[in-house]
């Protein structure tokens, strides 16, 4: 009997035209790939492009697509953990973070692991239901790319990322405490 396919966690995150990517607005240039579609995803059947696979899909191809690996990205569900990927980040150029809800603060974690415990320095994208409030944490987490729901002006969004001029705690953003910095002036 087949295994069942895994089922996505809340809504499927969309795939905007437009994203935030480095505090600027810029063209959406991945396309990301639903989890449990009907069709069966394979290295020959995969369009051409720069791809975002879900994780389950990505464990199974990873090896077929060693030829495309700087054109295919990752994105993890909120019950996937950055532990799944693992030490493969660094092979990565894109990674994506799903939140089924503003509520669901998973990816926070996954997104802070990604940067700090696996090395991951390519692009690490926020997708789903986060809030604009939420900007300057994700930031914060390691997050440069934020994929948005919805019809929000991203040109407003922008201003989010500027709501604290400086921070106390060490995070991915910066990694040494303020009186660290302090003590340097």
């Amino acid at each position: 009997m087949p295994k069942p396919a895994k089922k996505p966690v809340g809504a499927l995150p969309e795939n905007p035209e437009r994203v935030i990517i480095d505090r600027a607005i810029a063209d959406n240039t991945w396309n990301l790939l639903p989890l449990g579609g009907e069709e069966e995803i394979t290295a020959e059947t995969l369009a051409p492009g720069k791809v975002i696979l879900p994780l389950s899909v990505w464990l199974e191809l990873r090896d077929q697509l060693q030829s495309r690996k700087e054109e295919i990205g990752v994105w993890l569900d909120s019950d996937e953990t950055a532990d799944l990927i693992g030490d493969a980040a660094e092979e990565l150029p894109l990674i994506a973070a799903h939140f089924p809800a503003f509520t669901d603060g998973r990816a926070f974690t996954a997104g802070r692991l990604l940067r700090q415990r696996y090395g991951f320095t390519g692009e690490l994208r926020a997708v789903g239901n986060f809030m604009r409030d939420q900007l300057t944490y994700l930031n914060r987490c390691g997050f440069n790319a934020f994929a948005f729901q919805g019809d929000q002006p991203l040109e407003g969004l922008l201003e989010s990322l500027q709501d604290f001029s400086d921070s106390y705690q060490a995070a991915a953003d910066q990694p040494l405490p303020i009186f660290r910095r302090r003590a340097l002036l």
